[in-house]
Order: structure tokens, then C-alpha cells, then sequence
């Protein structure tokens, strides 16, 4: 009896070294994925990098289309090397992305100060969550069909706005996705705390891209009602 208690005992200290491993080594790969996103963003202001901005229908798909093929490859090699390379690449590539969006802000005459707020109103995001994942007990993984049903909704929404245009679409849309990825933010790093996630590379991708979309969509909303011409 006493043999099996110390089994378990043994088993249950195993377990909690290897979340602790997981979620220390996703919180310095996740504070290292900024670098390249602020890189990416900056050359892009720079350079005025605009993709597909004729054709916003195609530029959607095409984003789409490296986004997933990122996906596959840091799935591939998530035990490697390559694979934080290939997260590292894919940050650098969203930061590209995210320029115009920033570029527009810094337009205004409060921009820095508006980029500033967005970034701190999701690093909130980021320790409430991150507090609410190590404190509630019950679990959370039956979120995760309810959530995905979300982001699908979001993504027909944000693919019927390319033609519809409409000004209160647009704000419901980045309304949601904050709450969305707000919850996912909880969901995924509630993952890494039970055991349910043993990758930190995966981890990283999934709460790199809560992160990214919180920031993105209230940065958009900062620049909707607080920007200053």
C-alpha cells in the first residue's frame, strides 16, 4: 500500500515538473515570437508593405493559404529545432501583416499612444487569463468545439464583409474576435496546466495567435473611436 501511494506520489511530482517545463519554455518562446512580429510590423510601416491590398478576396485566401502551410510545417517539426525556427518565421510573416493595420494607427495623432494602449490592454488579457488558468479547477476542455464554432463564424463574417463593407459588421466582428480569443487565450492555456498540451512549441503557436488577434482587432477599435486626425 505504501508502495503504491509513493508510485503515485512519484508519478503526480513527474507530472507537475514536466507543465511547469512545458509552460516556462512557451513563456520564453512566446516573449522571444515578439521580436520578430515588431520586426515584421516595422519593415513592413517602412516599407509600405501592402499584400494583395487591390484585391482584398484573393489576399484572404492567400493569407490563409500561408498561414496554414506554417502551420503544417512547425507541426512537422515541432520536436526540432526547425520547428521554433519555422514559428519564428511565421511571427516575423504576421508582423508584416499586422503593418498596415499599424501604419494606419500611427496616421493619427495619438497613434503611438493608441498602439501603446492596445498593447497594453492585451498584456491584461494575457495575466488575467494566464491567473484564471492556474486558479480554476474545473475543466475547460469541452470549450473548445463551442470556441472553434466561433472562429468559423468569424471567419464567414469577416469573408462577407469583403463585399458587404458595413461599418457595424466590422465592429461586431472585431468585438467578438476579442472576446473569442480572449476565451481561447483561457482554454489553451488551461491545456498546458492540466497536462492536455506536453509541446511548448504548439503551445506557443496557439497563444501566439490569441495574443495576435486580441491585440489586432482592439488595436483596430482603439483607431476606430479614439483616433485624434
Amino acid at each position: 500500500m505504501n508502495e503504491s501511494l509513493q508510485a503515485a506520489y512519484s508519478r503526480s511530482g513527474v507530472l507537475a515538473q514536466q507543465r511547469n517545463r512545458v509552460l516556462r519554455n512557451t513563456y520564453w518562446l512566446l516573449a522571444l515570437s515578439l521580436v520578430p512580429t515588431v520586426l515584421g510590423a516595422w519593415i513592413g510601416v517602412v516599407t509600405g508593405f501592402s499584400f494583395f491590398a487591390s484585391s482584398p478576396l484573393l489576399g484572404f485566401f492567400a493569407f490563409l493559404a500561408i498561414a496554414f502551410g506554417f502551420f503544417f510545417a512547425i507541426e512537422k517539426f515541432k520536436n526540432s529545432g526547425v520547428g521554433v525556427l519555422l514559428l519564428l518565421g511565421f511571427t516575423f510573416f504576421m508582423g508584416l501583416m499586422l503593418s498596415r493595420l499599424i501604419g494606419a494607427v500611427l496616421g493619427f495623432a495619438n497613434g503611438a499612444q493608441l498602439i501603446m494602449m492596445a498593447f497594453g490592454g492585451t498584456a491584461l488579457v494575457f495575466f488575467g487569463m494566464a491567473t484564471l488558468a492556474t486558479t480554476i479547477k474545473r475543466d475547460l476542455s469541452g470549450m473548445g468545439k463551442w470556441l472553434m464554432v466561433g472562429v468559423v463564424m468569424l471567419i464567414v463574417a469577416s469573408l462577407a464583409n469583403i463585399w458587404l463593407q458595413m461599418p457595424a459588421l466590422m465592429l461586431t466582428i472585431s468585438s467578438l474576435a476579442i472576446v473569442i480569443f480572449s476565451a481561447y487565450m483561457l482554454y489553451d492555456l488551461k491545456r498546458i496546466v492540466d497536462g492536455g498540451e506536453t509541446n511548448y512549441v504548439t503551445a506557443t503557436l496557439a497563444i501566439y495567435l490569441d495574443i495576435y488577434i486580441v491585440f489586432q482587432h482592439l488595436l483596430a477599435l482603439l483607431g476606430i473611436f479614439g483616433g485624434d486626425e
